[in-house]
Protein backbone atom coordinates (compact mmCIF):
# COMPACT_ATOMS: atom_id res chain seq x y z
CA UNK A 1 0.00 0.00 0.00
CA UNK A 2 1.25 3.45 -0.95
CA UNK A 3 1.76 5.79 2.00
CA UNK A 4 -0.54 8.82 1.62
CA UNK A 5 1.12 12.13 0.86
CA UNK A 6 -1.10 14.92 2.14
CA UNK A 7 -0.05 18.43 1.05
CA UNK A 8 1.05 20.40 4.09
CA UNK A 9 -1.21 23.31 3.16
CA UNK A 10 -4.40 21.25 3.49
CA UNK A 11 -6.46 22.00 6.58
CA UNK A 12 -9.87 21.41 8.08
CA UNK A 13 -11.78 24.38 9.52
CA UNK A 14 -11.46 25.24 13.20
CA UNK A 15 -15.09 24.27 13.87
CA UNK A 16 -14.57 20.76 12.48
CA UNK A 17 -15.70 18.20 15.06
CA UNK A 18 -13.54 15.14 15.59
CA UNK A 19 -13.41 12.49 18.23
CA UNK A 20 -14.49 8.95 18.97
CA UNK A 21 -17.80 7.09 19.16
CA UNK A 22 -19.39 4.50 21.45
CA UNK A 23 -22.84 3.07 22.22
CA UNK A 24 -24.54 2.63 25.58
CA UNK A 25 -25.02 -1.14 25.66
CA UNK A 26 -21.53 -1.73 24.33
CA UNK A 27 -19.76 0.11 27.13
CA UNK A 28 -21.96 0.96 30.10
CA UNK A 29 -22.59 -2.36 31.84
CA UNK A 30 -24.45 -1.97 35.16
CA UNK A 31 -27.59 -3.21 33.47
CA UNK A 32 -29.54 -3.31 36.74
CA UNK A 33 -28.14 -0.15 38.32
CA UNK A 34 -29.82 3.23 38.74
CA UNK A 35 -33.31 1.96 38.09
CA UNK A 36 -32.50 0.91 34.52
CA UNK A 37 -35.00 -1.42 32.87
CA UNK A 38 -34.00 -4.31 30.64
CA UNK A 39 -33.24 -3.79 26.97
CA UNK A 40 -33.77 -6.43 24.31
CA UNK A 41 -30.04 -7.16 24.41
CA UNK A 42 -29.89 -7.98 28.13
CA UNK A 43 -31.37 -11.47 27.95
CA UNK A 44 -30.69 -12.07 24.27
CA UNK A 45 -26.92 -11.85 24.79
CA UNK A 46 -27.18 -14.50 27.52
CA UNK A 47 -28.79 -17.09 25.24
CA UNK A 48 -26.20 -19.76 24.34
CA UNK A 49 -24.91 -19.28 20.82
CA UNK A 50 -26.01 -15.68 20.37
CA UNK A 51 -22.50 -14.29 20.93
CA UNK A 52 -19.27 -15.82 19.67
CA UNK A 53 -17.65 -16.10 23.07
CA UNK A 54 -20.82 -16.68 25.08
CA UNK A 55 -20.40 -13.42 26.98
CA UNK A 56 -23.01 -10.73 27.58
CA UNK A 57 -23.20 -6.98 28.19
CA UNK A 58 -23.75 -6.96 31.94
CA UNK A 59 -20.30 -5.46 32.57
CA UNK A 60 -19.01 -4.44 29.11
CA UNK A 61 -16.30 -1.83 29.79
CA UNK A 62 -17.97 -0.75 33.04
CA UNK A 63 -18.33 2.80 31.76
CA UNK A 64 -21.40 3.46 33.91
CA UNK A 65 -19.01 3.42 36.87
CA UNK A 66 -15.85 4.51 35.04
CA UNK A 67 -17.21 7.41 33.01
CA UNK A 68 -14.85 9.87 34.66
CA UNK A 69 -11.93 7.69 33.65
CA UNK A 70 -13.27 7.64 30.09
CA UNK A 71 -13.62 11.42 30.22
CA UNK A 72 -9.98 11.74 31.28
CA UNK A 73 -9.06 9.54 28.35
CA UNK A 74 -10.96 11.78 25.93
CA UNK A 75 -9.20 14.84 27.38
CA UNK A 76 -5.82 13.12 27.01
CA UNK A 77 -6.52 12.47 23.34
CA UNK A 78 -7.56 16.11 22.90
CA UNK A 79 -10.87 15.39 21.17
CA UNK A 80 -13.25 18.17 20.21
CA UNK A 81 -16.37 16.00 20.37
CA UNK A 82 -17.63 12.66 21.65
CA UNK A 83 -20.43 10.64 20.12
CA UNK A 84 -22.27 8.41 22.58
CA UNK A 85 -25.77 6.99 22.89
CA UNK A 86 -28.42 7.16 25.57
CA UNK A 87 -30.00 3.96 26.89
CA UNK A 88 -33.76 4.37 26.45
CA UNK A 89 -34.44 1.95 29.33
CA UNK A 90 -32.12 3.88 31.65
CA UNK A 91 -34.22 7.01 31.08
CA UNK A 92 -37.67 5.39 30.85
CA UNK A 93 -37.19 1.91 32.34
CA UNK A 94 -40.38 0.46 30.86
CA UNK A 95 -40.08 2.56 27.71
CA UNK A 96 -43.69 3.60 27.10
CA UNK A 97 -45.27 7.02 26.71
CA UNK A 98 -47.22 6.63 29.94
CA UNK A 99 -44.41 4.99 31.92
CA UNK A 100 -42.43 6.86 34.60
CA UNK A 101 -39.14 8.59 33.95
CA UNK A 102 -36.09 7.56 35.96
CA UNK A 103 -34.63 10.70 37.47
CA UNK A 104 -31.54 8.70 38.40
CA UNK A 105 -31.03 7.83 34.75
CA UNK A 106 -31.55 11.45 33.73
CA UNK A 107 -28.99 12.56 36.31
CA UNK A 108 -26.41 10.06 35.08
CA UNK A 109 -26.48 11.41 31.53
CA UNK A 110 -26.93 15.02 32.62
CA UNK A 111 -23.83 14.84 34.82
CA UNK A 112 -21.86 13.27 32.00
CA UNK A 113 -22.93 15.93 29.51
CA UNK A 114 -21.99 18.66 31.98
CA UNK A 115 -18.60 17.06 32.54
CA UNK A 116 -17.93 16.88 28.80
CA UNK A 117 -18.79 20.54 28.33
CA UNK A 118 -16.65 21.53 31.30
CA UNK A 119 -13.69 19.98 29.49
CA UNK A 120 -14.53 21.72 26.23
CA UNK A 121 -15.86 18.55 24.54
CA UNK A 122 -19.00 18.80 22.41
CA UNK A 123 -21.57 16.05 23.09
CA UNK A 124 -22.92 14.35 19.94
CA UNK A 125 -25.82 12.23 21.12
CA UNK A 126 -27.51 9.18 19.59
CA UNK A 127 -31.01 8.54 20.87
CA UNK A 128 -31.25 4.91 19.75
CA UNK A 129 -28.39 2.48 19.20
CA UNK A 130 -30.25 -0.87 19.11
CA UNK A 131 -31.19 -1.27 22.80
CA UNK A 132 -34.99 -1.18 22.72
CA UNK A 133 -36.65 -1.47 26.16
CA UNK A 134 -37.58 -5.13 26.62
CA UNK A 135 -41.02 -4.19 27.93
CA UNK A 136 -41.99 -2.63 24.60
CA UNK A 137 -41.07 -5.81 22.79
CA UNK A 138 -43.07 -7.83 25.31
CA UNK A 139 -46.10 -5.52 25.07
CA UNK A 140 -46.48 -5.23 21.31
CA UNK A 141 -43.36 -6.61 19.53
CA UNK A 142 -41.55 -3.28 19.41
CA UNK A 143 -40.66 -2.13 15.91
CA UNK A 144 -43.30 -4.44 14.41
CA UNK A 145 -46.12 -2.28 15.77
CA UNK A 146 -46.01 1.08 14.02
CA UNK A 147 -48.93 2.61 15.89
CA UNK A 148 -47.43 2.03 19.33
CA UNK A 149 -43.69 2.34 18.75
CA UNK A 150 -43.84 5.71 16.99
CA UNK A 151 -45.71 7.27 19.90
CA UNK A 152 -43.42 5.71 22.51
CA UNK A 153 -40.25 6.66 20.67
CA UNK A 154 -41.36 10.26 20.14
CA UNK A 155 -42.19 10.60 23.82
CA UNK A 156 -38.74 9.24 24.71
CA UNK A 157 -37.13 11.69 22.28
CA UNK A 158 -39.10 14.60 23.76
CA UNK A 159 -37.90 13.70 27.25
CA UNK A 160 -34.31 13.80 26.00
CA UNK A 161 -34.80 17.11 24.20
CA UNK A 162 -36.43 18.60 27.30
CA UNK A 163 -33.80 17.40 29.76
CA UNK A 164 -30.60 17.65 27.71
CA UNK A 165 -31.35 19.90 24.73
CA UNK A 166 -30.23 23.07 26.48
CA UNK A 167 -26.71 21.61 26.30
CA UNK A 168 -26.83 19.05 23.46
CA UNK A 169 -26.81 20.67 20.01
CA UNK A 170 -26.17 17.61 17.85
CA UNK A 171 -28.72 14.77 17.79
CA UNK A 172 -28.90 11.47 15.95
CA UNK A 173 -32.28 9.76 16.07
CA UNK A 174 -31.31 6.25 14.93
CA UNK A 175 -28.11 4.34 14.41
CA UNK A 176 -28.20 2.22 11.23
CA UNK A 177 -31.88 1.46 10.52
CA UNK A 178 -30.84 -1.31 8.11
CA UNK A 179 -29.15 -3.23 10.92
CA UNK A 180 -32.09 -2.72 13.28
CA UNK A 181 -34.46 -4.17 10.71
CA UNK A 182 -32.53 -6.88 8.87
CA UNK A 183 -30.31 -8.21 11.64
CA UNK A 184 -33.01 -8.10 14.31
CA UNK A 185 -36.05 -9.21 12.31
CA UNK A 186 -34.64 -10.96 9.23
CA UNK A 187 -31.35 -12.69 9.96
CA UNK A 188 -32.15 -13.04 13.64
CA UNK A 189 -28.51 -12.51 14.66
CA UNK A 190 -29.25 -9.32 16.62
CA UNK A 191 -31.84 -8.82 19.34
CA UNK A 192 -34.72 -9.55 19.35
CA UNK A 193 -33.50 -12.37 17.15
CA UNK A 194 -36.63 -13.00 15.05
CA UNK A 195 -36.27 -15.07 11.90
CA UNK A 196 -38.00 -17.64 9.71
CA UNK A 197 -35.13 -20.00 10.51
CA UNK A 198 -36.64 -22.17 13.24
CA UNK A 199 -33.19 -23.38 14.27
CA UNK A 200 -32.49 -19.79 15.18
CA UNK A 201 -35.81 -18.49 16.42
CA UNK A 202 -39.19 -19.99 17.35
CA UNK A 203 -40.89 -16.87 16.03
CA UNK A 204 -40.56 -14.49 13.12
CA UNK A 205 -41.15 -14.12 9.40
CA UNK A 206 -38.08 -13.00 7.48
CA UNK A 207 -40.13 -12.33 4.37
CA UNK A 208 -42.21 -9.56 5.95
CA UNK A 209 -40.97 -8.45 9.37
CA UNK A 210 -37.75 -6.65 8.35
CA UNK A 211 -39.69 -4.37 6.00
CA UNK A 212 -42.32 -3.68 8.67
CA UNK A 213 -39.67 -2.88 11.26
CA UNK A 214 -37.82 -0.59 8.86
CA UNK A 215 -41.05 1.25 8.11
CA UNK A 216 -41.60 1.87 11.82
CA UNK A 217 -38.00 3.03 12.29
CA UNK A 218 -38.32 5.57 9.47
CA UNK A 219 -41.56 6.98 10.88
CA UNK A 220 -40.25 7.09 14.46
CA UNK A 221 -37.22 9.02 13.26
CA UNK A 222 -39.30 11.41 11.19
CA UNK A 223 -41.88 12.22 13.84
CA UNK A 224 -39.17 12.75 16.46
CA UNK A 225 -37.48 15.20 14.08
CA UNK A 226 -40.76 17.01 13.56
CA UNK A 227 -41.21 17.29 17.31
CA UNK A 228 -37.71 18.70 17.71
CA UNK A 229 -38.11 21.22 14.92
CA UNK A 230 -41.54 22.41 16.04
CA UNK A 231 -41.03 22.43 19.80
CA UNK A 232 -37.32 22.76 20.59
CA UNK A 233 -35.12 23.86 17.72
CA UNK A 234 -35.88 27.58 17.81
CA UNK A 235 -35.06 27.83 21.49
CA UNK A 236 -32.25 25.31 21.73
CA UNK A 237 -30.59 25.98 18.38
CA UNK A 238 -29.47 22.42 17.66
CA UNK A 239 -29.55 20.14 14.64
CA UNK A 240 -30.93 16.64 14.19
CA UNK A 241 -30.59 13.79 11.73
CA UNK A 242 -30.14 10.08 11.24
CA UNK A 243 -27.03 7.99 10.67
CA UNK A 244 -27.06 5.28 8.01
CA UNK A 245 -24.67 2.43 7.37
CA UNK A 246 -23.23 1.81 3.94
CA UNK A 247 -19.91 1.13 2.28
CA UNK A 248 -18.64 2.12 -1.13
CA UNK A 249 -18.96 -0.60 -3.76
CA UNK A 250 -17.50 -1.32 -7.15
CA UNK A 251 -18.79 -3.85 -9.67
CA UNK A 252 -16.56 -6.91 -9.81
CA UNK A 253 -15.93 -6.12 -13.47
CA UNK A 254 -17.55 -4.19 -16.29
CA UNK A 255 -20.06 -6.88 -17.28
CA UNK A 256 -23.67 -5.66 -17.50
CA UNK A 257 -24.80 -8.43 -15.15
CA UNK A 258 -22.45 -7.34 -12.37
CA UNK A 259 -23.26 -3.67 -12.85
CA UNK A 260 -26.98 -4.43 -12.68
CA UNK A 261 -26.47 -6.67 -9.65
CA UNK A 262 -24.72 -3.88 -7.80
CA UNK A 263 -27.64 -1.62 -8.70
CA UNK A 264 -30.11 -4.06 -7.18
CA UNK A 265 -28.12 -4.56 -4.00
CA UNK A 266 -27.92 -0.83 -3.46
CA UNK A 267 -31.62 -0.39 -4.10
CA UNK A 268 -32.37 -2.84 -1.30
CA UNK A 269 -29.79 -1.92 1.30
CA UNK A 270 -29.45 1.80 0.67
CA UNK A 271 -32.56 3.00 -1.18
CA UNK A 272 -34.86 1.57 1.47
CA UNK A 273 -34.24 4.44 3.88
CA UNK A 274 -33.37 7.32 1.63
CA UNK A 275 -36.12 6.71 -1.03
CA UNK A 276 -35.81 7.46 -4.23
CA UNK A 277 -35.00 9.38 -7.35
CA UNK A 278 -35.49 8.73 -11.05
CA UNK A 279 -32.91 6.26 -12.26
CA UNK A 280 -30.03 7.97 -14.08
CA UNK A 281 -28.27 4.74 -14.84
CA UNK A 282 -25.83 6.04 -17.41
CA UNK A 283 -24.45 8.89 -15.38
CA UNK A 284 -25.06 8.30 -11.67
CA UNK A 285 -24.91 5.13 -9.59
CA UNK A 286 -28.31 4.24 -8.10
CA UNK A 287 -26.64 3.92 -4.85
CA UNK A 288 -27.84 4.91 -1.44
CA UNK A 289 -31.48 4.56 -2.29
CA UNK A 290 -31.66 3.34 1.31
CA UNK A 291 -31.61 6.97 2.32
CA UNK A 292 -34.01 8.25 -0.33
CA UNK A 293 -37.29 8.22 1.69
CA UNK A 294 -35.71 10.56 4.20
CA UNK A 295 -33.89 12.77 1.72
CA UNK A 296 -35.98 12.54 -1.44
CA UNK A 297 -39.37 11.10 -0.58
CA UNK A 298 -40.07 7.82 -2.41
CA UNK A 299 -39.07 4.15 -2.56
CA UNK A 300 -36.74 2.80 -5.28
CA UNK A 301 -38.51 0.98 -8.11
CA UNK A 302 -36.49 -2.21 -7.61
CA UNK A 303 -37.65 -2.59 -4.02
CA UNK A 304 -41.26 -2.18 -5.11
CA UNK A 305 -40.78 -4.76 -7.84
CA UNK A 306 -38.99 -7.24 -5.57
CA UNK A 307 -41.26 -6.96 -2.54
CA UNK A 308 -44.63 -6.05 -4.01
CA UNK A 309 -47.26 -5.72 -1.30
CA UNK A 310 -44.75 -6.82 1.34
CA UNK A 311 -43.28 -3.31 1.23
CA UNK A 312 -45.33 -1.16 3.62
CA UNK A 313 -46.69 2.07 2.18
CA UNK A 314 -46.69 5.58 3.60
CA UNK A 315 -49.71 7.82 3.67
CA UNK A 316 -49.40 11.23 2.05
CA UNK A 317 -49.25 12.81 5.50
CA UNK A 318 -46.47 10.39 6.52
CA UNK A 319 -44.49 11.15 3.37
CA UNK A 320 -44.70 14.86 4.17
CA UNK A 321 -43.10 14.19 7.56
CA UNK A 322 -40.50 11.71 6.33
CA UNK A 323 -39.17 13.69 3.38
CA UNK A 324 -36.44 16.15 4.41
CA UNK A 325 -36.28 14.82 7.97
CA UNK A 326 -32.50 15.03 8.39
CA UNK A 327 -30.45 18.22 8.68
CA UNK A 328 -27.30 16.41 7.55
CA UNK A 329 -26.06 13.10 6.26
CA UNK A 330 -24.85 10.84 9.09
CA UNK A 331 -22.39 8.41 7.52
CA UNK A 332 -21.29 5.11 9.07
CA UNK A 333 -18.81 3.40 6.75
CA UNK A 334 -16.01 0.90 7.06
CA UNK A 335 -14.96 -0.67 3.76
CA UNK A 336 -15.42 -1.07 -0.01
CA UNK A 337 -16.85 -4.18 -1.67
CA UNK A 338 -16.82 -5.70 -5.13
CA UNK A 339 -20.24 -6.84 -6.39
CA UNK A 340 -21.06 -9.91 -8.48
CA UNK A 341 -24.38 -11.18 -9.81
CA UNK A 342 -25.73 -14.30 -8.16
CA UNK A 343 -27.60 -15.57 -5.13
CA UNK A 344 -31.17 -15.66 -3.92
CA UNK A 345 -30.92 -13.49 -0.82
CA UNK A 346 -33.36 -10.57 -0.83
CA UNK A 347 -31.48 -8.82 1.94
CA UNK A 348 -28.47 -8.60 -0.35
CA UNK A 349 -30.38 -7.86 -3.54
CA UNK A 350 -29.32 -11.25 -4.94
CA UNK A 351 -25.72 -10.12 -5.07
CA UNK A 352 -22.44 -11.71 -3.96
CA UNK A 353 -19.70 -9.67 -2.29
CA UNK A 354 -15.97 -10.20 -2.51
CA UNK A 355 -12.66 -8.48 -1.87
CA UNK A 356 -10.86 -10.56 -4.52
CA UNK A 357 -10.32 -8.83 -7.83
CA UNK A 358 -10.58 -10.73 -11.13
CA UNK A 359 -6.78 -11.00 -11.20
CA UNK A 360 -6.76 -12.71 -7.81
CA UNK A 361 -5.36 -9.80 -5.77
CA UNK A 362 -7.08 -8.51 -2.64
CA UNK A 363 -8.63 -5.09 -2.38
CA UNK A 364 -6.70 -4.29 0.81
CA UNK A 365 -5.46 -5.45 4.21
CA UNK A 366 -7.76 -8.00 5.81
CA UNK A 367 -9.28 -7.12 9.19
CA UNK A 368 -10.32 -9.57 11.89
CA UNK A 369 -13.85 -9.39 10.48
CA UNK A 370 -14.51 -11.21 7.23
CA UNK A 371 -16.49 -8.22 5.94
CA UNK A 372 -13.74 -5.60 6.29
CA UNK A 373 -10.66 -4.73 4.27
CA UNK A 374 -8.71 -1.49 4.12
CA UNK A 375 -9.41 0.53 0.95
CA UNK A 376 -9.23 4.29 1.62
CA UNK A 377 -9.88 5.26 -2.00
CA UNK A 378 -13.43 4.07 -1.53
CA UNK A 379 -13.88 6.35 1.47
CA UNK A 380 -13.16 9.39 -0.67
CA UNK A 381 -15.41 8.17 -3.47
CA UNK A 382 -18.21 7.69 -0.99
CA UNK A 383 -17.86 11.19 0.43
CA UNK A 384 -17.97 12.63 -3.06
CA UNK A 385 -21.01 10.64 -4.06
CA UNK A 386 -23.05 11.45 -0.98
CA UNK A 387 -22.35 15.15 -1.15
CA UNK A 388 -23.10 15.44 -4.85
CA UNK A 389 -26.19 13.26 -4.48
CA UNK A 390 -27.84 14.82 -1.42
CA UNK A 391 -26.13 18.21 -1.03
CA UNK A 392 -26.20 17.85 2.74
CA UNK A 393 -23.26 18.43 5.06
CA UNK A 394 -21.70 15.09 6.00
CA UNK A 395 -20.92 13.91 9.51
CA UNK A 396 -18.82 10.75 9.50
CA UNK A 397 -20.33 9.19 12.61
CA UNK A 398 -18.51 5.83 12.52
CA UNK A 399 -15.40 4.54 10.79
CA UNK A 400 -12.91 1.98 12.04
CA UNK A 401 -10.89 -1.21 11.72
CA UNK A 402 -10.50 -4.41 13.75
CA UNK A 403 -6.95 -5.78 13.68
CA UNK A 404 -6.80 -9.48 12.89
CA UNK A 405 -6.45 -11.69 16.00
CA UNK A 406 -5.89 -8.69 18.24
CA UNK A 407 -7.82 -10.44 21.02
CA UNK A 408 -5.14 -13.17 21.08
CA UNK A 409 -2.19 -10.81 21.37
CA UNK A 410 -0.50 -9.78 24.61
CA UNK A 411 -1.29 -6.22 25.63
CA UNK A 412 2.13 -4.85 24.77
CA UNK A 413 1.81 -6.18 21.23
CA UNK A 414 -1.82 -5.15 20.74
CA UNK A 415 -0.97 -1.53 21.56
CA UNK A 416 1.15 -1.31 18.41
CA UNK A 417 -1.80 -1.74 16.06
CA UNK A 418 -0.02 -1.01 12.80
CA UNK A 419 -2.84 -2.19 10.52
CA UNK A 420 -5.31 0.11 12.25
CA UNK A 421 -2.87 3.03 12.05
CA UNK A 422 -2.46 2.36 8.33
CA UNK A 423 -6.24 2.27 7.95
CA UNK A 424 -6.69 5.65 9.65
CA UNK A 425 -3.74 7.12 7.77
CA UNK A 426 -5.44 6.30 4.49
CA UNK A 427 -8.89 7.43 5.59
CA UNK A 428 -7.74 10.77 6.98
CA UNK A 429 -5.78 11.45 3.80
CA UNK A 430 -8.91 10.72 1.76
CA UNK A 431 -10.97 12.90 4.08
CA UNK A 432 -8.82 16.00 3.84
CA UNK A 433 -8.42 15.65 0.07
CA UNK A 434 -12.19 15.28 -0.35
CA UNK A 435 -12.58 18.57 1.52
CA UNK A 436 -9.69 20.52 -0.02
CA UNK A 437 -9.61 19.15 -3.57
CA UNK A 438 -13.17 17.97 -4.18
CA UNK A 439 -15.10 20.58 -2.21
CA UNK A 440 -17.05 18.09 -0.10
CA UNK A 441 -18.68 19.65 2.98
CA UNK A 442 -17.54 17.29 5.75
CA UNK A 443 -18.09 18.69 9.23
CA UNK A 444 -17.21 15.86 11.60
CA UNK A 445 -15.32 12.58 11.92
CA UNK A 446 -15.79 10.03 14.70
CA UNK A 447 -13.53 6.99 14.80
CA UNK A 448 -15.09 3.74 15.99
CA UNK A 449 -14.38 3.23 18.76
CA UNK A 450 -12.96 5.01 21.79
CA UNK A 451 -12.70 1.65 23.57
CA UNK A 452 -12.60 -2.03 22.81
CA UNK A 453 -16.09 -3.09 23.83
CA UNK A 454 -18.98 -5.53 23.55
CA UNK A 455 -19.19 -6.02 19.79
CA UNK A 456 -22.76 -7.37 19.67
CA UNK A 457 -22.91 -10.88 18.18
CA UNK A 458 -19.11 -11.05 18.22
CA UNK A 459 -19.05 -10.64 21.99
CA UNK A 460 -15.62 -9.42 23.03
CA UNK A 461 -13.63 -11.32 20.39
CA UNK A 462 -13.52 -8.45 17.90
CA UNK A 463 -11.73 -5.27 19.02
CA UNK A 464 -12.38 -1.96 17.25
CA UNK A 465 -11.05 0.34 19.96
CA UNK A 466 -8.24 2.85 19.64
CA UNK A 467 -7.87 2.17 23.36
CA UNK A 468 -7.14 -1.34 24.59
CA UNK A 469 -9.37 -2.61 27.40
CA UNK A 470 -8.17 -5.42 29.65
CA UNK A 471 -11.53 -6.99 30.37
CA UNK A 472 -10.25 -8.73 33.49
CA UNK A 473 -9.13 -5.50 35.17
CA UNK A 474 -10.99 -2.89 33.06
CA UNK A 475 -7.77 -0.93 32.68
CA UNK A 476 -7.48 1.19 29.54
CA UNK A 477 -4.30 1.54 27.48
CA UNK A 478 -3.91 3.87 24.51
CA UNK A 479 -3.05 2.15 21.25
CA UNK A 480 -0.83 3.73 18.63
CA UNK A 481 -3.94 4.37 16.53
CA UNK A 482 -5.48 6.56 19.22
CA UNK A 483 -2.41 8.74 19.40
CA UNK A 484 -2.15 8.81 15.60
CA UNK A 485 -5.69 10.15 15.25
CA UNK A 486 -5.14 12.71 18.01
CA UNK A 487 -1.95 14.03 16.43
CA UNK A 488 -3.35 13.99 12.89
CA UNK A 489 -6.36 16.13 13.74
CA UNK A 490 -4.29 18.42 15.93
CA UNK A 491 -1.99 18.97 12.93
CA UNK A 492 -4.74 19.42 10.35
CA UNK A 493 -7.62 21.24 12.07
CA UNK A 494 -7.13 24.98 12.14
CA UNK A 495 -6.37 25.97 15.69
CA UNK A 496 -8.09 28.61 17.72
CA UNK A 497 -5.67 30.59 19.84
CA UNK A 498 -7.02 29.12 23.06
CA UNK A 499 -6.42 25.57 21.87
CA UNK A 500 -3.41 23.69 23.20
CA UNK A 501 -1.95 20.52 21.70
CA UNK A 502 -3.08 17.32 23.41
CA UNK A 503 -0.57 15.31 25.34
CA UNK A 504 -0.06 11.83 23.85
CA UNK A 505 -1.74 9.32 26.11
CA UNK A 506 0.62 7.53 28.43
CA UNK A 507 -0.13 4.00 29.51
CA UNK A 508 0.22 2.46 32.95
CA UNK A 509 3.74 1.58 33.99
CA UNK A 510 2.95 -2.10 34.38
CA UNK A 511 2.51 -2.48 30.63
CA UNK A 512 5.98 -3.19 29.20
CA UNK A 513 7.07 -1.71 25.86
CA UNK A 514 6.72 -3.93 22.83
CA UNK A 515 9.78 -5.44 21.19
CA UNK A 516 10.95 -4.81 18.78
CA UNK A 517 -3.42 8.49 -7.46
CA UNK A 518 -5.11 10.47 -9.37
CA UNK A 519 -8.86 10.65 -8.73
CA UNK A 520 -11.27 8.58 -10.74
CA UNK A 521 -13.57 10.70 -12.87
CA UNK A 522 -16.33 8.43 -14.15
CA UNK A 523 -19.14 6.66 -12.39
CA UNK A 524 -18.60 3.06 -13.44
CA UNK A 525 -15.35 1.30 -14.07
CA UNK A 526 -12.61 -1.11 -13.16
CA UNK A 527 -11.64 -2.40 -9.79
CA UNK A 528 -8.00 -1.36 -9.28
CA UNK A 529 -6.59 1.88 -7.98
CA UNK A 530 -7.15 3.60 -11.34
CA UNK A 531 -10.76 2.40 -11.43
CA UNK A 532 -13.55 4.81 -12.12
CA UNK A 533 -15.98 5.78 -9.43
CA UNK A 534 -18.69 3.18 -9.28
CA UNK A 535 -20.91 1.47 -6.73
CA UNK A 536 -21.52 1.45 -3.02
CA UNK A 537 -21.88 -1.85 -1.21
CA UNK A 538 -24.64 -1.75 1.33
CA UNK A 539 -24.02 -4.36 3.92
CA UNK A 540 -21.65 -2.69 6.30
CA UNK A 541 -21.11 -5.11 9.13
CA UNK A 542 -23.54 -7.88 8.30
CA UNK A 543 -21.14 -10.25 6.53
CA UNK A 544 -19.26 -11.09 9.68
CA UNK A 545 -22.39 -12.10 11.52
CA UNK A 546 -23.84 -13.96 8.58
CA UNK A 547 -20.56 -15.78 8.02
CA UNK A 548 -20.34 -16.68 11.67
CA UNK A 549 -23.88 -17.81 12.26
CA UNK A 550 -25.20 -18.84 8.86
CA UNK A 551 -22.06 -20.02 7.12
CA UNK A 552 -22.48 -17.61 4.22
Amino acid sequence: MVTPNTPSSYELPSNFLWGFATASFQIEGSTDAGGRGKSIWDDFSKIPGKTLDGRDGDVATDSYNRWQEDLDLLVSYGVKSYRFSLAWSRIIPLGGRDDPISEEGIKFYSDFIDALLAKGITPFVTLYHWDLPQTLHDRYLGWLNKTEIVQDYVRYARVCFERFGDRVKHWLTMNEPWCISILGYGRGVFAPGRSSDRLRSPEGDSSTEPWIAGHSVILSHAYAVRAYREEFKQKQGGEIGVTLNGDWAMPYDDSPANIEAAQHALDVAIGWFAVSRPRLFASLPSLFHLHDPIYLGSYPAYMKEMLGDRLPSFTEEEWSVVKGSSDFYGMNTYTTNLCKAGGEDEFQGNVEYTFTRPDGTQLGTQAHCAWLQDYPEGFRDLLNYLYKRYRKPIYVTENGFAVKDEDKKPVEEALHDDDRVQYYRGVTDSLIKAVNEDGVDVRAYFAWSLLDNFEWADGYVTRFGVTYVDYKTQKRYAKDSGNFIAKWFQDHVQQEEKDAPPTPVKNAKEVPPAHGSKRASAVHGKTKENSKRSWKAPLARITAYVSTFLGL
